[in-house]
C-alpha cells in the first residue's frame, strides 16, 4: 500500500483507490463522541433540489441529501441548521457537538444539509469538467435558501421560527454568507474557522504554522528549515537523490530534474507538519485511535531528539511516524500520479470523496493555495504560486490559468465583501493555531457581531464535544457562544442600517 499525497492545499491523506482509505483530514472532522452516540441512527432523507438557480429556464433537479433530529424540539424553538461542506455529511453530528449541546438548552429542531457535489448529493452525473459548471458557493448558497424556504411544511415549521446558520471551516465562511446574503431567512449564524478572504497566494498560512511550531519549541523550528537545505543539497547529485528515496520511503525513483516531483516532494514533507498543526488536539473522532495521541508536540520532539543523528534523519523519521499512522509502506512521489488520480470524474472514482471538487473550488472561486513564498520560508521554498496554479491546469485545462483564477477570486472578494463583510448576528470563531483564522475575522469590525479568539486551539475545536482537556479559554468560547444564542433569539429580525456602523 502506498500513500498517495493528494492536492496538498486540501489536507486529505488517502491510500491508494484500490485499497480504501483511511482517516480523511478535510475541513471538520466527525466529533469524539461517547460510543453510546456514536451507534445511534439517523435516516438520510431528500429534497428536491434546483440544478441552476440563476437560469429560470433551466427546471433540471436533482436529490440532496439532508438529516434531521427533532428530539430538543419544542414549539417555538428555533431552527438549527448546521451546513455540509468539503466531504460528506456525517450522522455522529445530528447527536453530539456543541450545537447539539446549544439545541438541548433552546429547544432547537437540527437539520444538517449536505452540500452539492459532495457526499451522496450529486447534482449531475459526473465530476467532468463540463458538469461542475454548476458547482460554486453561490449555488450552494442558493441551495440553502431554497431548502429553508421549502422544508417548513414538512415538519410544520412556522414562519415566525428563527433560524441559525452554524458550519466550520469553508461551511464556517457559508454561514456568514448565508446570514448577509438571506437576512430574511437566516436570524443569526456561528461561523467557525471560515476564511472570507479569498486569495491566490495564502503564503500567511506557513507563517501561523512556523510560529505554532516554535511556541511549543524554538528549536524545532531551526531542525526544520535544516532539514530543508540538506534535501536540497542532496538533490543537486543523482546519489543523494537515492538517499532521500530511501530516507522518506518514496514508492518511485526521484527525478531530481523533474521540477514538478520535486515540488511535491517538499509540499508533501512540508504538510507533514501543517496537517498536524491545523488540527491540534481538536477532539474530532478517529478510526484509528492512535491518531488522536498525535501532536504538534509530537512532532517538534522527533525534531529534538538528540538519540537520531541528523536533522535530515529526524525530518524523516516524522515522515515514517505519519506513514505507519496511514498503514502505508511507501509515500506517492510522482506528480503526475496524483493529477491522473484527480482526472477521473467518476462518482466512484477516490478522487470523488472530495478532493477533485474542492480542488475545483480553489481553482474558480478562491486559490488559498499554501505556498513557499514568504521570506525565509522554514520548508523551503519549492512550491511556489505557479505550481498550483499548473496543477489547476493539469486536472481541468488550460484555460484554468492565473489569469481566470485572479478574475475569480476579485469576484469573489467583491460579492461576499472579504474582511469588510457588511452583516450582523454572526459569531465569528477561531483559533489561534488553526493557520486559516489568518484569512478570518478575529475582531467584530461591525455593530452587532462578535468575535472569539480561541488562543492554543486549531480548526473548528470550538464544534467538537467538550473534553475534560479542553483549555480554559475553549470552554469559555462556548459559553459566550451560548450567551450570545440566548441575547440574538431574543431579538426581533427588523435590521436597520445603524448595525454596519
Amino acid at each position: 500500500m502506498k500513500l498517495i499525497f493528494c492536492v496538498p492545499w486540501l489536507f486529505v491523506w488517502m491510500t491508494s483507490p484500490a485499497n480504501g482509505m483511511n482517516d480523511i483530514l478535510i475541513g471538520l472532522g466527525e466529533p469524539n463522541s461517547p460510543p453510546s452516540l456514536r451507534t445511534m441512527i439517523t435516516e438520510d432523507e431528500w429534497f428536491i433540489q434546483k440544478l441552476d438557480h440563476f437560469n429560470p429556464t433551466n427546471n433540471r433537479t436533482w436529490k440532496q441529501r439532508y438529516q434531521v433530529n427533532l428530539e430538543h424540539y419544542k414549539s417555538g424553538g428555533p431552527v438549527f441548521l448546521m451546513i455540509g461542506g468539503e466531504g460528506k455529511i456525517s450522522a455522529k453530528w445530528m447527536n453530539s457537538g456543541a450545537w447539539i449541546d446549544y439545541a438541548k438548552e433552546f429547544n432547537a429542531l437540527c437539520i444538517q444539509l449536505e452540500h452539492r457535489y459532495y457526499g451522496e448529493s450529486h447534482p449531475t452525473e459526473d465530476l467532468s469538467t463540463s458538469n461542475l459548471v454548476y458547482f460554486s458557493s453561490d449555488q450552494a448558497l442558493a441551495d440553502l435558501a431554497e431548502f429553508i424556504v421549502k422544508i417548513k411544511s414538512k415538519y410544520n415549521i412556522p414562519s415566525t421560527a428563527k433560524w441559525v446558520a452554524f458550519g466550520g471551516s469553508y461551511p464556517g465562511t457559508l454561514a456568514a454568507w448565508l446570514r448577509m446574503k438571506y437576512p430574511h431567512l437566516v436570524h443569526m449564524a456561528v461561523s467557525s474557522s471560515g476564511p472570507l478572504l479569498a486569495k491566490i497566494d495564502f503564503k500567511e498560512y506557513f507563517m501561523v504554522v512556523e510560529k505554532a511550531l516554535a511556541t511549543y519549541k524554538p528549536e524545532c523550528v531551526s531542525q526544520i528549515k535544516q532539514a530543508n537545505q540538506m534535501i536540497n543539497n542532496c538533490l543537486k547529485t543523482d546519489d543523494g537523490a537515492k538517499i532521500i528515496e530511501k530516507k522518506f520511503k518514496l514508492c518511485d525513483p526521484l527525478d531530481r530534474k523533474n521540477k514538478n516531483d520535486v515540488s511535491y516532494l517538499f509540499a508533501f514533507l512540508a504538510f507533514n507538519f501543517a496537517v498536524i498543526v491545523q488540527y491540534n488536539k481538536d477532539n474530532r473522532h478517529y478510526i484509528d485511535p492512535k491518531r488522536s495521541s498525535v501532536t504538534l508536540g509530537t512532532l517538534c520532539d522527533i525534531m529534538v531528539y538528540e538519540s537520531i543523528p541528523t536533522p535530515l534523519d529526524r525530518y524523516a523519521a516524522v515522515n515514517s511516524k505519519l506513514l505507519s499512522l496511514n498503514n502505508a509502506e511507501c509515500q506517492d512521489n510522482i506528480y503526475s500520479q496524483s493529477i491522473n488520480f484527480y482526472l477521473n470524474p467518476s462518482w466512484n472514482s477516490g478522487a470523488a470523496q472530495g478532493g477533485r471538487q474542492w480542488t475545483y473550488q480553489t481553482c474558480t472561486e478562491f486559490g488559498f493555495y499554501q505556498t513557499s513564498s514568504q521570506d525565509d520560508h522554514v520548508f523551503g521554498h519549492n512550491f511556489p504560486m505557479d505550481f498550483f496554479i499548473e496543477m489547476c491546469q493539469d486536472i481541468f485545462g488550460k484555460s484554468y490559468n492565473s489569469e481566470l483564477l485572479s478574475a475569480a477570486v476579485e469576484r469573489t472578494n467583491t460579492v461576499f465583501g472579504e474582511l469588510d463583510i457588511r452583516v450582523s448576528r454572526v459569531i465569528f470563531v477561531h483559533g489561534s493555531v488553526d493557520p486559516w483564522h489568518a484569512l478570518g475575522i478575529t475582531q467584530a469590525r461591525t455593530k452587532n457581531n462578535v468575535a472569539i479568539f480561541i488562543n492554543g486551539t486549531s480548526h473548528c475545536t470550538d464544534m467538537y464535544p467538550p473534553a475534560s482537556s479542553d483549555l480554559p479559554e475553549l470552554t469559555q468560547a462556548r459559553t459566550t457562544i451560548r450567551s450570545y444564542l440566548r441575547e440574538w433569539l431574543a431579538e426581533n429580525d427588523f435590521v436597520d442600517s445603524a448595525q454596519y456602523t
